[in-house]
């Protein structure tokens, strides 16, 4: 009797490329292809409203506490935008409703807190400029394909949404003081001297989007 012929596996180069294609066995000079099997895929799981509550009480908490960790740094401490930070974040993390929300009650709250920012006109104009960020974030956060660049272009029309919304919400203000708020003061605060503050955040926010993605946690 002859001796059984024996299976010799082999991935075909084409397949070891790919590394998606086919596992070939041989028989002689014949190739017998079988399909691998499909890789699974992990379902990145959504976030219920009492996750989304908790994260942006998560986020709210960090935009109260910040501010002081920013302000021990000396010359540009103030320059940094701490509660800025916070308010993207909800938005790519939690959605556009609970980035309003959360942006909008920041800045309010903290005024309450520790009278800084000043309630009037300052934390009245941040807290429209920084729900319009979260709002801006969350909702472009959806329509966008969930590719890196992206996150940097949502996070720069959110940035300029968040400053025009300041910038109203400031002249809107003062002219119901009797005082005026000219182009020039406005790009001097909302621009010149929030430089620092902008890169910082051209740096961490995508950053953080991506490592949270990567580890599933957001879509």
């Amino acid at each position: 009797m002859k001796a059984s012929r024996r299976l010799k596996p082999i991935i075909p180069r084409e397949a070891a490329l790919k590394g998606n294609a086919f596992m070939g066995y041989s028989l002689d000079r014949e190739v017998i292809r079988m399909p691998l099997a499909p890789k699974p895929v992990r379902e990145v799981p959504r976030m219920n409203q009492t996750a989304r509550l908790t994260v942006s009480a998560m986020f709210l908490a960090i935009g109260l506490v910040l501010p002081f960790l920013t302000g021990q740094i000396p010359r540009i401490g103030s320059m940094l935008l701490p509660m800025h930070l916070p308010a993207l974040l909800c938005g790519f993390v939690c959605g556009p409703l609970w980035g309003l929300i959360t942006g909008m009650v920041m800045p309010l709250l903290r005024s309450l807190l520790f009278q800084m920012p000043v309630m009037v006109p300052m934390a009245l104009a941040m807290a429209f400029e920084l729900g319009a960020y979260g709002l801006v974030a969350g909702l472009l956060n959806r329509l966008f394909p969930k590719k890196t660049g992206y996150v940097y272009l949502a996070l720069a029309i959110a940035m300029v949404a968040g400053r025009i919304a300041f910038g109203l919400a400031m002249a809107v203000i003062l002219g119901l003081g009797g005082s005026g708020y000219s182009l020039a003061a406005f790009f001097t605060a909302a621009f010149v001297q929030a430089v620092p503050g902008l890169i910082l955040q051209f740096i961490l926010v995508p950053l953080c989007v991506a490592a949270l993605r990567r580890a599933h946690l957001i879509p």
